[in-house]
C-alpha cells in the first residue's frame, strides 16, 4: 500500500511523460478530395481546415450497419460537444460508397438525420473511387434479394482526423455513442 508521500514521486514522474501518440499517427490514410453536397455544391478537404474530422464511408440503402454507426457517431459528437463547451470544432463527414444511388442531396439528407451539421458527400464514380483509395476503403456491390437490387459490402471504419487532415484513430462507432464520446475526449484537444 502506497502512502501519500510515496505516491507524489510516482505522480510527478507520470506528469513528465509525453502524451501518447494517436494509434494512426504517421499512417498514410486520407488526402485531398473534391466531392459534392446538397445542390451539387463542391466540398473539398480544405473546407475542413482547422477542424477535427470524423470520416465515415457507407451508403444510404444500407439495411443496418451504416445507420447504426452514423447514429452512434452523431450522438457521440453531440455528447462530446455538450460536455466540452469551447472544444475545437469537429466535422462529421459521411461519404457514400454508392454514388449511383446516393446523389449529393440524398447523402446530405442521410447525414443530417444523425447530426444537423453533418456533411454528406457524393460525386462521380471516379471521384468517389479516388477518395476510397486514399482512405483505404473497400467497397463492392453484391446482388440483392430481388432482381436488379444490390447491397454494398464495404469497410466499416470511422476515421478521426486531426485539424490538418492527418489520421489519428479509428472511432468505435460499432459500439456506442458513449464509446465514441470517450475516444473523442481522449484525442480531441
Amino acid at each position: 500500500m502506497l502512502n501519500r508521500f510515496m505516491l507524489f514521486p510516482v505522480l510527478a514522474l507520470a506528469a513528465c511523460q509525453p502524451a501518447a501518440k494517436p494509434p494512426l499517427d504517421g499512417a498514410r490514410i486520407g488526402g485531398p478530395f473534391a466531392l459534392q453536397t446538397t445542390s451539387g455544391r463542391t466540398v473539398t478537404d480544405k473546407d475542413f481546415a482547422s477542424k477535427y474530422r470524423i470520416v465515415y464511408f457507407g451508403y444510404t440503402n444500407c439495411p443496418d450497419v451504416c445507420p447504426t454507426d452514423m447514429a452512434n457517431l452523431g450522438r457521440g459528437v453531440a455528447q462530446f460537444r455538450k460536455s466540452h463547451a469551447g472544444a475545437p470544432p469537429i466535422a462529421l463527414i459521411f461519404i457514400t460508397v454508392d454514388p449511383r444511388r446516393d446523389t449529393p442531396d440524398i447523402a446530405s439528407k442521410f447525414a443530417h438525420a444523425f447530426l444537423p451539421d453533418a456533411v454528406g458527400l457524393s460525386g462521380s464514380d471516379a471521384a468517389v473511387a479516388g477518395v476510397k483509395t486514399a482512405f483505404a476503403v473497400y467497397a463492392k456491390a453484391e446482388p440483392g434479394a430481388t432482381p436488379g437490387s444490390y447491397l454494398v459490402d464495404h469497410t466499416r471504419t470511422s476515421y478521426l482526423m486531426d485539424r490538418d487532415g492527418k489520421p489519428m484513430a479509428i472511432l468505435p462507432s460499432e459500439q456506442s455513442a458513449e464509446a465514441v464520446a470517450t475516444d473523442l475526449d481522449r484525442w480531441v484537444n
